[in-house]
């Protein structure tokens, strides 16, 4: 029977790695196969226990300290990962943060450049790095991990984290248009509630609890339910899946 999960022999990309849904998408795709490294920038430590338990687990990985925000260092990370790994067949633009919740009148200059720079130009930075490749080798993968925020508008003072992950879902279908003649699909994924550090940050106890009332599930979903859908479309299951964004939100969002 032809496994479509299978990863052998690829090697895979992912921003973002060191916690959350990026920890759960790097051990997942290495558990089907692929060779990954793992992008990170301040969780030293969490990239590493990622990168133990894929090792433990039998699996091959690097870890990479990268600012996601210069094209300097997501051209190195490219670099260290090729050199370490091989060519990248798979890219997951995972990397980003909301910084912080701001309402309309509290958000400064910095602000709108920090939360753009994190979910925005690290995806387009990443994407530039590895796309000449693929496209050279006609073949490979990129998904870009997008937001509920970038369709309802986000939660309280997420107005700049919203509007950079639904400019990122946009350049999806944009990439998907630009690189699928040349053998490159590009797809995404939009998260609702995870149960992630994110909201150990960035939400209250009231806020989770509202949250959790406005899903049909009646609950917050996981980083490895996110991972699984990432790696499907990571997967010859998806060969034929171009440009779209596809909602983990429980039912929380129905489009």
């Amino acid at each position: 029977m032809t496994n479509y999960l299978d990863l052998t022999g690829k090697v895979a990309l992912v921003t973002g790695a060191s916690s959350g849904i990026g920890a759960a998408t790097a051990e997942l795709l290495a558990e089907l196969g692929a060779g990954v490294s793992l992008g990170y920038y301040h969780n030293e430590t969490g990239a590493a226990e990622v990168h133990d338990r894929i090792a433990r687990a039998g699996g091959n990985a690097v870890a990479v300290k990268a600012d996601m925000r210069r094209l300097s260092e997501v051209t190195g990370l490219v670099t260290r990962t090729t050199d370490a790994l091989g060519a990248i067949d798979i890219l997951v633009n995972n990397a980003g943060s909301l910084v912080r919740r701001a309402r309309l009148e509290e958000v400064t200059e910095e602000t709108w450049d920090e939360v753009f720079a994190l979910n925005l130009k690290s995806a387009a930075f990443c994407t530039q790095a590895v796309a000449s490749s693929m496209v050279e080798r006609k073949t490979g993968t990129i998904i870009n991990v997008g937001s509920i925020a970038g369709r309802n508008g986000g939660g309280p003072g997420a107005g700049a984290y919203a509007a950079a992950k639904a400019a990122l879902m946009s350049l999806t279908r944009s990439w998907a248009k630009e690189l699928a003649p040349r053998g490159v699909r590009v797809n995404g994924v939009a998260p609702g509630v995870i149960a992630t550090p994110f909201h150990d940050t960035f939400s209250t106890p009231e806020m989770l609890r509202n949250f959790v009332s406005a899903i049909p599930l009646g609950r917050v979903g996981t980083p490895k339910e996110c991972a699984t859908v990432i790696a499907f479309l990571a997967s010859p299951a998806a060969s034929y899946l171009i440009g779209e964004t596809i909602e983990i939100n429980g039912g929380m969002l129905m489009l």
